[in-house]
């Protein structure tokens, strides 16, 4: 019987979260009683996932033992360094397919994870899409588009995405793809 690879998926925690201010870190801003990137990260691992992998740097993160951490001591160089992690993690753990997101998401629903890694196989890039709008995230990478990903600056699958809109697949999802970078952006999602 023929095995099937893992799924893998990879969230990433590395960055710095200039844009924030405040005293504490973005990633550990407080969102409805619980750090932010706990969300995100709660929200992955109930997907059903084979390994999650959380790139971290920035901020130390007191990771669950069921997730693989990788550092990005290069986190402040751009997202592309984290990226570059995420797939050597994947590539380490035999999976042809990874679907990354970004901690300061914490409203990408654990449906939204599922149903990205379940677009079909032949789908080099998928793109989550809510209420008609691309997420982008969640992103599922085929593992024959690694080798094009950036390996420097601040852009993780964007690039790609843009230059080759006929490989992607778009997959509609519950949730929301909004990130938090700022204080405004925690207050406005605190108020709702």
């Amino acid at each position: 019987m023929e095995t099937q690879p893992p799924r893998v998926a990879a969230l990433l925690a590395a960055g710095g979260g200039s844009r924030f201010g405040g005293p504490v870190h973005k990633l550990e801003a407080d969102l409805d009683g619980r750090p932010m990137w706990m969300w995100a990260l709660d929200h992955v691992l109930a997907a059903g996932f084979d390994h999650v992998v959380v790139v971290t740097g920035a901020v130390a993160l007191s990771l669950p033992p069921a997730v693989i951490e990788r550092h990005n001591d290069h986190w402040g160089r751009g997202q592309a360094g984290s990226v570059q992690l995420a797939v050597a993690a994947a590539r380490e753990l035999g999976a042809t397919h990874l679907t990354i997101g970004l901690a300061d998401q914490p409203f990408i629903t654990t449906q939204a994870w599922r149903a990205v890694a379940d677009a079909p196989g032949e789908c080099r890039l998928v793109v989550a899409v809510y209420d008609g709008i691309v997420g982008p995230n969640p992103v599922r990478l085929r593992d024959d588009v690694w080798p094009l990903l950036p390996t420097s600056g601040d852009s993780g699958a964007r690039d790609l995405l843009r230059a080759h809109p006929d490989w992607v697949c778009q997959v509609d999802c519950v949730g929301s793809g909004a990130d938090i970078d700022t204080q405004e952006d925690l207050a406005r999602w605190r108020s709702c």
